[in-house]
């Protein structure tokens, strides 16, 4: 019985990497428009959480100035941008991203004094 399993075991342990090596078939043309469209409503729902979110953040700040501001002074106005009602438009052409931007050289190190040894710390 127990070599039965062993057995079983080590096929199973030698197949396992042959079914990983199968390859899948290309998605269909409706499955693609379909998982094109997933991801366009997937990033329009994250801009309207960040939306969201910002509105409930400017809620909190505004009732924390008013309560320590003085009486008359006026909120800043909100950065939040509305991403409107969900539109899918899949011939549309998606915008280029943009360049990286171009790193910028270290500063350059300032020679150090030399000077004798230095000194302990204080403790």
């Amino acid at each position: 019985m127990m070599k039965t399993v062993a057995a079983l075991l080590l096929a199973a342990l030698f197949a396992s990497p042959m079914a990983t090596l199968a390859k899948l078939p290309a998605p269909s043309p409706e499955a693609k428009a379909k998982a094109d469209e997933a991801k366009a409503k997937t990033a329009w729902s994250d801009k309207l959480s960040g939306f969201q979110l910002c509105k409930a953040q400017d809620r909190v700040a505004t009732h924390y100035k008013s309560a320590s501001a003085p009486v008359g002074a006026k909120p800043a106005p909100s950065a939040c941008v509305d991403p409107g009602p969900f539109v899918y438009d899949p011939n549309a052409v998606p915008a280029p991203a943009a360049p990286p931007a171009a790193a910028a050289p270290p500063p350059p190190v300032a020679p150090q004094a030399a000077a004798g040894p230095a000194a302990p710390a204080k403790k």
